[in-house]
């Protein structure tokens, strides 16, 4: 193997360690999210609130879009991503509320 093709072969591996760091830190992260979101479900259905808030949802759309923009994040990207946990959250919501 060449000087190079070493060198690629040590920066993929860094890149691919990079990754797999993200993902795990990821994944944590979404799931201490769910925990606050599951509390919040039980706390609207207690309380008889609705399981969406939709002025929330897109005040919370807008400012991921934001910060996407701000960390050079495909906007479009963010609020499909932050569109898809939503739809997950209200639909735990909405078995909390059966």
């Amino acid at each position: 193997m060449s000087d190079d093709s070493e060198r690629a072969a040590e920066l993929l591996r860094d890149h691919r360690e990079s990754i797999d760091r993200l993902d795990a830190i990821l994944v944590y992260t979404l799931a201490e999210r769910f925990k606050h979101t599951q509390a919040v479900g039980k706390l609207k259905a207690t309380h008889a609130l609705p399981p969406s808030d939709p002025s929330r949802e897109a005040r919370q759309i807008e400012r991921l879009e934001w910060l996407a923009k701000e960390a050079d994040l495909d906007p479009e990207f963010a609020k499909k991503f932050l569109t898809f946990i939503i739809s997950e959250v209200i639909r735990h919501h909405e078995k909390l509320q059966n």
